[in-house]
């Protein structure tokens, strides 16, 4: 059997993803979300002209040729706090004392610090004596509008909502934004020696991880898991799991083990009607099941060992994860950086391997193997080390160190 590229996988599962209609969300409720649509300014930033330093508005002409062995004294005819909404008339030889984010008077067309002044804060509220003067009429005056006008678009859809959006967002006046609804998603591990984390572990058994794992990777990846559990490798666990996650609405269903070639693949024999098994030319990963169900439901199967998992996860449910909230880029970041050491490669297949960014030399970052195993599906623990996989193209069998790789940042 030819094995698949990996294009020709993610292209098979982009094509299946539907999108949902957007929701209109509060700005607490769109952390997380993407933008669905461009977001619009509803008001200006900055919404005024406004000062940038605490001091003194003054007309220009009045002190443009102030000095140290020249002074000028000005006569301060009002107290500008922020948040007044005074606008006071200030005529030659007059100025007005201005605090940082206050409304610059009209009449006025630059601001002198306390710092060019005589007397600086403390003697400030009848006189300024200007000992330097303003490198130029606006001289720290922010603009009206100088950051964005209203009806600019102050963030693009598909852009994903953070801390600093947020803040952007609410600047501009805005306090509600349409978003892609988070895709609700489903987790189910099979394996008859998987017991939860904490048990006594009897003989042929081990700690269950994959459902955790995938959960936390689909939650990171802005998804809502409405269903996580462990399946047996006898009975039609795969088969009920996904009528109970069609039942809560999921968009997506990701079975881990259960899609190989052995003589419990439970996953293959509850749902071989309904996914299509192949293999794909990568390493770990080569095994992979996927499927559509006829209410758009996406399945997911992917490799029992935890590495596979991951990496599976990464270059097929992340990418349709993210194309389903309708996100502008559905791929992670990849920088191409010098190997730190050598290793070998497997032979006709792309490999993923869990690396690690050594920084030591900030100027000269290289990337290793974040374990001495390399690539192994089952150096779960090793997994846990990565800040990155390393992608090595199918052609080649060794890595020396100070080739340059193509680094998949986490």
């Amino acid at each position: 059997m030819s094995f698949r590229s990996v294009e020709q996988q993610l292209e098979q599962v982009l094509a299946a993803v539907r999108q949902h209609p957007p929701v209109t969300a509060t700005l607490e409720q769109a952390r997380g979300r993407t933008l669905a649509s461009d977001a619009i300014a509803a008001s200006a930033v900055p919404v005024f002209d406004n000062s940038a330093m605490d001091g003194f508005a003054v007309r220009f002409a009045d002190v443009a040729a102030a000095a140290p062995d020249d002074p000028v004294a000005l006569r301060v005819v009002a107290d500008i706090p922020a948040g007044s909404a005074l606008d006071p008339t200030i005529g030659a030889g007059e100025a007005a004392r201005i605090m940082t984010g206050s409304p610059v008077p009209s009449d006025a067309d630059a601001i002198v610090p306390f710092e060019d002044t005589a007397g600086g804060l403390a003697d400030s509220l009848q006189h300024a004596v200007v000992q330097h003067a303003p490198r130029a009429v606006g001289a720290h005056i922010r603009l009206a509008a100088e950051d964005t006008a209203v009806g600019d678009i102050v963030l693009a859809a598909g852009v994903l909502i953070g801390a600093r959006q947020l803040g952007a967002l609410a600047s501009a006046g805005i306090a509600t934004v349409e978003v892609s609804p988070a895709p609700k998603v489903a987790v189910v591990s099979t394996g008859s020696e998987l017991v939860a984390p904490g048990t006594p572990l009897q003989r042929g058994q081990i700690p269950e991880s994959n459902s955790i794992l995938l959960a936390a990777l689909a939650a990171d990846a802005g998804a809502d898991i409405v269903l996580r559990r462990v399946v047996d490798d006898e009975g039609d666990g795969p088969a009920e799991s996904v009528a109970e996650a069609q039942r809560l609405g999921a968009d997506a269903i990701i079975f881990s083990g259960g899609v190989s070639a052995g003589a419990y693949e439970v996953v293959k024999q509850s749902l071989g009607d309904a996914m299509e098994f192949t293999k794909v030319a990568m390493q770990p990963g080569k095994p992979q099941g996927f499927g559509v169900t006829g209410e758009g439901m996406l399945l997911f199967g992917l490799p029992g060992n935890p590495v596979s998992a991951a990496v599976s996860f990464e270059v097929f449910v992340r990418p349709a994860l993210l194309r389903m909230q309708g996100r502008d880029s559905i791929h992670r970041p990849r920088v191409l950086l010098p190997a730190g050491a050598d290793w070998r490669t497997p032979p006709g297949r792309r490999q993923y391997l869990p690396a690690v960014i050594d920084r030591t030399d900030p100027a000269h970052p290289v990337v290793r193997p974040a374990t001495r195993g390399g690539s192994g599906s089952h150096l779960s623990v090793g997994l846990g080390l990565a800040d990155a996989y390393a992608i090595v193209p199918a052609e080649t069998e060794q890595i020396s160190a100070g080739d340059l790789i193509e680094v998949m940042e986490l």
